[in-house]
């Protein structure tokens, strides 16, 4: 997750982002980058043991409901990323398919071009007029930086007049010669040394050419754009669905009577939630070194719902492991509400500056470190405009004043340093790090997080992560 100084972005911008383009704003290991087809066991395991354990905490619900919530979960961790993989890979190839038309039609127009500007000189010089002698005389006379034509030939050739001397340009002897050589060159990528009645019955048959190829391509864009367009239908209505069930769910829980029963629902909801709101992947190879403006980006409008959220905050002192000591100021426990009291774009708030300057157009498009910024600007809590990477925004933050220590809260930024395992599920980048954003505390100790990153298929992502303690969080 690298937000990228000036220094960088000038000597290693480009490198870095063709590089690593399909990493989670720098900030994951190529290994995780969701672009296999194939589930491994591990993964298979992993969603059978997930859905036992759905089903286990379900156990004496009303076998309708029941259903209600695995189909929710199922919705917003099967079916809505899939269908949001599909619509993304569909989108990138309609847009491929359109550049290459595009491309097509512009060799179309440069040769319509040409041809329009040899029509002009046959008309005003005749169709027996040769461009070489022209062409090969100029090229000679601008290899000599400006000098007199006469004395360019005499110097090159002892030629007196233009006929003389390319007739001289042709020979053995002056052919060795730079100057004549780069006469030469001229000539052939000018394409003079064909007759004027030849080159217009090339270009025209060129013109030929590339007309059946654009209209080829373009019927191929036209089609890619309508597997796109239904793509994203069907990933809206799935999204719809969830919605729909998800609203259905919030009227029925109170009718729940287990805590684990839920805590399930909780969570169901709030994923669908998420999944309903995501927007596709439209990130291309290299647009992670673009500084966009948090405006421009991200689709999440959705605000904080709870979802029956818990904190396990009362009022902490700090100090505790991991480097995870508080930050200076007046900030201090555990004690601020979700959402918070900072409007978004505030430069002070909680007592202590905030580090927002320009807003979150210092952070790449699609990256965890925008979604980090958008999301707090979201739950109006206070977050800086450069954090740094996401592996820094702990140290970053505790600079400026907030509170950051080891306990999850609803609302903070979750930091993972430089090469550490992510929930046991993957690595953070061992450069860059990562940073995501707490949605809930569950009961067993685990949170719920959302996430950016170039190599999840929906902006935000999500996941749970066990064994929370082990990693810094941003308050306010």
């Amino acid at each position: 997750m690298l937000k990228r100084s000036k220094t960088l972005q000038a000597g290693l911008g480009f490198i870095v982002s063709a590089a690593l383009a399909g990493v989670c704003g720098l900030a994951m290991t190529a290994a995780y980058v969701p672009e296999a087809k194939a589930v491994s066991v591990q993964e298979y395991q992993q969603k059978v043991a997930s859905h036992a354990d759905l089903k286990s905490k379900l156990a004496g619900v009303n076998s309708a409901l029941a259903n209600q919530i695995i189909e929710l979960d199922s919705l917003a961790n099967e079916q809505i990323p899939a269908a949001q993989e599909a619509a993304t890979k569909a989108q990138q190839a309609a847009q491929q398919a359109q550049d290459l038309a595009d491309a097509t039609n512009e060799r179309l127009d440069a040769a319509k071009k040409d041809k329009a500007d040899l029509e002009q000189k046959i008309k005003d010089t005749g169709i027996e007029y040769d461009d070489a002698k022209d062409s090969v005389a100029e090229s000679a006379r601008d290899s000599f930086h400006g000098s007199q034509a006469s004395t360019v030939m005499s110097v090159v050739t002892n030629a007196t007049t233009t006929d003389d001397f390319v007739n001289q340009m042709q020979s053995d002897a002056a052919a060795t010669r730079s100057a004549a050589n780069a006469a030469n060159e001229a000539a052939i990528s000018m394409n003079t040394s064909m007759n004027r009645k030849d080159r217009l019955a090339a270009i025209e048959d060129q013109i030929t050419q590339l007309k059946n190829q654009a209209d080829k391509q373009a019927a191929s864009a036209q089609a890619a754009a309508e597997d796109a367009a239904s793509k994203q239908a069907s990933l809206e209505a799935l999204q719809a669905k969830g919605t729909a069930a998800r609203e259905s769910l919030e009227a029925q829980k109170s009718s729940l009577t287990t805590q684990e029963a839920k805590e399930a629902a909780d969570i169901a909801s709030l994923q669908a939630q998420l999944a309903s709101q995501s927007t596709s992947n439209n990130y291309t190879p290299g647009s992670g070194g673009q500084q966009q403006s948090s405006g421009s980006t991200g689709g999440y409008t959705g605000g904080y719902t709870g979802g029956g959220s818990t904190s396990t905050g009362g009022t902490s002192s700090g100090g505790s492991t991991s480097g995870g000591s508080t930050g200076g100021g007046t900030a201090s426990g555990m004690n601020y509400a979700v959402p918070g009291s900072c409007p978004e774009g505030s430069s002070f708030c909680y007592g202590h500056n905030t580090g927002n300057t320009v807003g979150g157009s210092a952070y790449p498009a699609r990256q965890c470190t925008l979604w980090a910024y958008i999301k707090r600007s979201q739950l109006s809590l206070p977050v800086g405009s450069y954090m740094g990477n996401g592996g820094q925004w702990a140290a970053t933050a505790r600079s400026l004043g907030y509170y950051v220590n080891n306990t999850p809260h609803v609302g903070a930024a979750m930091v993972f340093l430089p090469g550490q395992s992510v929930g046991g599920h993957w690595t953070a980048d061992w450069q860059y790090g990562h940073v995501a954003v707490v949605e809930r505390v569950n009961s067993d100790g685990s949170v719920l997080i959302s996430e950016g990153g170039t190599g999840f298929a929906t902006f935000p992502a999500w996941e749970t992560i066990s064994n929370a303690g082990a990693y810094q969080y941003v308050h306010y």
